[in-house]
């Protein structure tokens, strides 16, 4: 009986923990605006590999304290737009697997975007396999956007 008492606590406390660990549910009131935040950026520690280097910037449009309009573009760390060309080397298709990658990342943006509007909060936008740095880029730059807004 004993030891079930412990695991029962034991249980409960690790509950406690990881429900601290969640977004933050507070409701806030954000006046009507727009709002643009750029992510920190992102390297790579492998030097040779520099695949998703770069930095997310997000804008946000806030009315009647809802997200009505977002728009998520990444960028390369010399500033270049993360789009149809991103994964080409000297404009061609070099890998088309890497290219393949680097696209469905860049896609990924949209669908980020898109579903902070449907879900209007963060809590509701999961990462999408193949996206998770644009994901962690998305998350900070919505939170710098939403904390510009905050009344």
């Amino acid at each position: 009986m004993k030891k079930r008492n412990i695991l029962l606590g034991a249980v409960l406390l690790c509950g406690l923990c990881l429900a601290g660990c969640g977004e933050d549910e507070t409701p806030k009131n954000y006046k009507d605006g727009t709002y643009t935040a750029k992510s920190e950026q992102y390297v790579n520690d492998d030097e040779a590999d520099t695949a998703g280097n770069g930095y997310g910037v997000v804008t946000l449009t806030i009315k009647d304290n809802k997200i009505t309009e977002c728009e998520f573009k990444t960028y390369e760390l010399d500033g270049t737009l993360k789009d149809a060309e991103y994964g080409k080397e000297n404009g061609e298709i070099a890998n088309r697997d890497f290219y393949n990658k680097a696209q469905k990342a860049v896609g990924a943006c949209d669908q980020y975007a898109s579903r902070l509007v449907e879900k209007g909060s963060l809590k509701g936008v999961d990462a999408i396999s193949g996206a998770t740095i644009n994901y962690g880029e998305f998350k900070e730059a919505v939170s710098i956007a939403l904390e510009q807004a905050a009344q």
